[in-house]
């Protein structure tokens, strides 16, 4: 069938996709995101004072979650596109709220990285789950903005959570914060049961006309494609190791960023926890804007180099102004991680639309895993150095010189990356 006699999706249908699907995505997310990053708060807010941690075993605590990050990534993937990433999604919700919890819970440093090294097994599967998944309900001029609302569960929940995670800390205790943010993954495990639908054509609430015309425009992508002989093949495409290589470059910004900001924020203010977790909020508050006008600019051009390189750049121009500044000026180096903050979440929906429009999609989803995969290496690393840096120099200003190099690198592999072919789609 020509692309031409493909009909396409009238907006009515896409209203009610992006109104069932989205939101189901970007809670998901937004839960996983709130299990992965509230340790920084539970050990700037007592856990590393009552359980004896210092600074270097504090960064390895949080470094090891993306050792078990790292290790089912494809796996995750290969079970969603082949099988479902419905029931995939729903035993990692209540898993890893079970996990989150029992951080509240164990009181050795041993069991904690044991909790930490399974939680981040159990939260592997779910971003390559998601990726794959939103790639059976949205086309190519709406991947962008699919992709970008299931991202915003990352700065949103780093947004809500800053403030209520230190909210929790100082009116109950940071034991208590842990095992109370783990319990609404179990409870939404159940809901997400209830309302997913792996492809259209499961769904009852879509009508069979509308699911055959999604389906038909879907497969008429993949004819642009060209043929990809297995997953082995596509996960030796050299492009496919260029995005790999710039996510984890980013990863070593980003995490190095989230995960140590409520320490250095309340070291650098000399603020309590309350405090901090506001102005921890606001560079992802910038994050979510920046995030959606760049989703709707790369789906409206569809260009996605464009809404990616830039941003890294200013984020790492914004890092190091913050070095620069050093201690000198605290609340003019906390506008520039504001504004880096910002940056670092804004190209996401744009670069996780990449790899599904150059890959057909029956290896497209090993070959996000295996990007996502060296991401949460970067992760491990820019947990691990950024915790080394501050507690070997005795402050953050060494961590924004590499935090800046990270993201110039990032935006480099981005540059360098050959922009897929366009094509019109329906």
């Amino acid at each position: 069938m020509s692309a031409s006699a493909v009909p396409a999706i009238e907006p009515p249908a896409a209203a009610r996709r992006f109104a069932r699907i989205v939101p189901l995505a970007f809670v998901t997310y937004s839960l996983a995101y709130l299990d992965r990053v509230n340790y920084g708060f539970g050990a700037a807010g007592g856990m590393a004072r009552d359980l004896g941690v210092t600074e270097k075993t504090s960064a390895l605590i949080s470094a090891v979650f993306f050792i078990g990050y790292f290790i089912f990534q494809i796996p995750g993937a290969a079970f969603a596109a082949r099988r479902s990433a419905r029931m995939l999604i729903f035993w990692t919700l209540i898993l890893w709220g079970i996990l989150s919890a029992l951080t509240g819970v164990v009181r050795s440093i041993p069991l904690l990285l044991l909790v930490r090294f399974l939680l981040g097994a159990v939260e592997g599967v779910v971003m390559p789950a998601m990726l794959v998944w939103l790639t059976h309900w949205f086309s190519r001029r709406e991947r962008s903005r699919a992709n970008t609302f299931l991202i915003l569960g990352n700065p949103v929940t780093l947004l809500w959570a800053s403030i209520l995670s230190g909210y929790l800390i100082q009116v109950l205790s940071w034991q208590m914060m842990f095992i109370l943010e783990g319990l609404p993954s179990i409870i939404w495990a159940f809901i997400w049961w209830k309302l997913a639908d792996d492809r259209p054509a499961q769904a009852k609430w879509i009508s069979p006309d509308e699911s055959g015309a999604m389906e038909r425009v879907l497969e008429n992508e993949q004819k642009n494609l060209g043929s990809v002989k297995d997953y082995r093949a596509a996960l030796r495409d050299g492009r496919v190791w260029l995005l790999g290589c710039q996510l984890f470059c980013w990863s070593l910004g980003l995490y190095g960023f989230v995960l140590w900001l409520p320490k250095i924020i309340k070291e650098g203010s000399r603020q309590g926890i309350g405090a901090t977790g506001l102005l921890s909020a606001l560079p992802y508050l910038l994050g979510v804007l920046l995030m959606l006008a760049s989703a709707h600019f790369s789906d409206r051009r569809q260009n996605r180099k464009l809404f990616v390189w830039p941003f890294l750049l200013t984020g790492a121009l914004a890092f190091y102004g913050s070095y620069c500044l050093g201690a000198a000026d605290f609340w003019l180096s906390y506008s520039c991680l504001v504004v880096a903050g910002g940056c670092i979440f804004a190209g996401y929906g744009p670069f996780f639309s990449i790899v599904p429009e150059i890959l057909p999609r029956q290896v497209a989803g090993e070959a996000m895993a295996l990007v996502n995969s060296l991401g949460a290496l970067g992760g491990f690393a820019g947990t691990y150095i950024v915790g080394w840096l501050n507690s070997a120099t005795g402050g953050p200003n060494a961590s924004f010189l590499f935090l800046s190099a990270s993201l110039a690198a990032a935006g480099g592999c981005m540059l360098l990356l050959k922009a897929p072919k366009q094509t019109e789609q329906l």
